[in-house]
């Protein structure tokens, strides 16, 4: 009861701090985290702007390099020159410039390959250009030997990647540049480029720009990656063993995000083998085709352990403070429990059966103690009113039971005139139905009868050959007269004796057969008898009669249309008690257990 007690004065003084602390502390870190979740975004999102304003760094700087070269007096002196010198030129500013291609188009030579590159045909009517274009091998193979092995890259099955049937990518992703060349008398195009595929300069770059603030995790958990469609083909993101995660692909979101809608994704996404806070950028060729993605991201394993971190400190403050609250609180509030206690201890007394039990004096002068004494008076009070109540209970039981005796000898008395008044006007109901029943079944039979000895005196020597029959009508006609009798017996038995007598049961069994004999013989029925000798039994007659004769009609039925009805008369015992055995099988199907 007082550790009911102190539970309660406990919950109630700590309700605030375990409900609404929680509460507001749940809400502000859902806010927090919320908060935190946002500026990891803004911090991504910031870091992508980076990588694409180097990509555009890198294709505006490409493109200024060819185009000066394409208006350099030194390139129209050895375009003059001839094709030879030219090539050795040509050669020099590529490896100048760091580009994978630098060619020269007459503009003759121009048309074909302007209709296959935007940029091409751009330079062709006087203005420089630059995309980012898809080159297949067929279109690698003619430049550099290597370049079209540098852009073939195998690819690796991928965890949450759209299906494919590909088993590498052999396409290049080319920054693509061209100027053109106006030369009097030599009118053409100086087209040049980079491919991206396998350019761990570009993407290492990228991410050195990207995560030069060690606060998004530094080189090992800042990854930058260049996506030809959902391939990526520069990266630095890494496997398990180590190496660079080239040839593994997107997941099917992220691709179906940024390639189908064109959409710039902000948020967490699974890189290859660990959750990143992931940026996709879509990237455009020439065509206006989406054709690549710009990827960059960071670790999302050190923010998340930052979080738990957080929630578990906040969680164990909380704690801390309910396990120095809660024992403050019981020392403050011991003053209370100990006239309680005391009080507990006194009701279990008086519960007890002492009624004598008392608080006594109590030193508390606050209402528990004023509660205490009024208990106390309370208590006297009970106390005199339980001998008032006790000696009113004893009167009292005396009186309730001579008048409950009183009352049962009534009721035994009223319970017997009411059977005996219901027992009355039953048997008035039935012996004024029964005695007409008797009435019209009797002028019937007696006209019957009647008949029955006109037939005998008309017949006079020829009754003979029909008395069987007559004889059985005469014993029928009995019968009915001894029905009748017992249903006036049962409604009067007072005025009519019992039909019981000592009845020979073969020749009942006899006499019940000549009785079916016609529905036995419309179906092919064999009746087997054996009728031992046994003793007479003492009882009606009639109503064995009916017992028999409602069985092998049965029998009879259940049959059908042929079968065999066996009747067995024998002696037995049963119960400590000889008697006689009646038995009546039949070969139909039975009756179910």
């Amino acid at each position: 009861m007082m550790q009911s007690i102190r539970l309660r004065l406990l919950v109630l003084a700590l309700l605030p701090l375990m409900v609404l602390m929680p509460l507001v502390l749940t809400l502000s870190m859902a806010r927090w985290s919320t908060e935190y979740d946002a500026i990891l975004i803004r911090n991504v999102e910031s870091d992508l702007r980076i990588a694409e304003q180097y990509l555009g760094r890198i294709m505006t700087g490409t493109g200024t390099n060819v185009d000066s070269v394409a208006k350099s007096a030194e390139f129209q002196i050895f375009l003059e020159a001839g094709e030879a010198n030219l090539s050795d030129f040509l050669a020099r500013k590529q490896t100048e410039f760091e580009l994978d291609f630098l060619y020269y188009l007459p503009r003759q030579d121009a048309g074909d390959v302007a209709t296959r590159w935007p940029v091409v045909a751009a330079a062709q009517n006087g203005r420089s250009s630059v995309e980012i274009d898809i080159f297949a091998a067929a279109d690698l193979a003619p430049f550099r030997g290597d370049l079209a092995e540098q852009a073939r890259i195998d690819l690796i099955a991928t965890k949450a990647a759209v299906p494919t049937d590909r088993l590498a990518e052999d396409r290049g992703m080319v920054v693509h540049t061209a100027s053109p060349v106006s030369v009097p008398g030599r009118q053409g195009v100086l087209v040049g480029g980079i491919l991206l595929n396998r350019n761990l300069d570009f993407i290492d770059t990228i991410n050195a720009l990207v995560y030069l603030n060690a606060a998004t995790g530094g080189e090992r958990q800042g990854t930058a990656t260049l996506f030809l469609e959902d391939v990526r083909v520069s990266t630095n993101v890494r496997l398990f063993e180590g190496g660079r995660a080239l040839g593994t692909r997107v997941s099917a979101i992220v691709r179906g995000t940024v390639l189908d809608e064109g959409k710039t994704w902000l948020d967490r996404a699974f890189v290859v083998n660990e959750w990143y806070i992931s940026g996709y950028l879509p990237i455009v060729d020439s065509f206006c085709d989406r054709v690549g993605m710009l990827y960059v991201g960071f670790l999302e394993a050190p923010f998340a352990a930052t979080k738990r971190l957080a929630y578990l400190t906040v969680f164990g403050m909380f704690v801390l403070v309910l396990i120095l609250s809660a024992p403050l609180f019981l020392r403050m509030a011991r003053g209370i429990f100990s006239p309680l206690e005391q009080m507990t201890r006194t009701m279990k007394q008086v519960e007890q059966g002492d009624l004598d039990a008392r608080n006594g004096e109590i030193r508390s002068a606050d209402e528990i103690g004023q509660v205490a004494t009024h208990l106390d008076t309370l208590l006297d009070q009970v106390q005199e009113r339980d001998r008032a109540l006790r000696s009113w209970a004893n009167e009292l039981n005396t009186r309730v039971e001579q008048r409950t005796a009183e009352l049962r000898e009534a009721n035994d008395k009223l319970a017997e005139t009411y059977q005996q008044l219901v027992m009355s006007e039953k048997l008035a109901s039935i012996g004024e139905i029964t005695a007409g029943v008797a009435h019209e079944i009797n002028n019937p039979v007696a006209v019957i009868q009647g008949n029955v000895d006109v037939m005998r005196q008309t017949l006079l020597g020829r009754a003979s050959d029909v008395k069987t029959e007559l004889d059985l009508i005469d014993r029928q006609v009995q019968r009915i007269d001894a029905i009748v009798g017992k249903l006036l017996q049962f409604a009067r038995p007072s005025e009519f004796g019992t039909f019981e007598e000592s009845v020979d049961v073969a020749s009942v069994v006899e006499d019940c057969l000549v009785l079916v004999d016609h529905v036995l013989s419309k179906k092919a029925i064999e009746v087997e008898t054996s009728l031992s000798h046994a003793p007479s039994v003492h009882m009606n007659p009639g109503e064995l009669q009916q017992v028999i004769v409602n069985l092998v009609i049965n029998a009879a039925q259940a049959m059908d249309h042929e079968g065999k009805l066996t009747i067995t008369l024998h002696t037995g015992h049963r119960a400590g008690t000889d008697g006689v055995f009646l038995v009546i099988a039949d070969t139909g199907p039975g009756i179910p257990q």
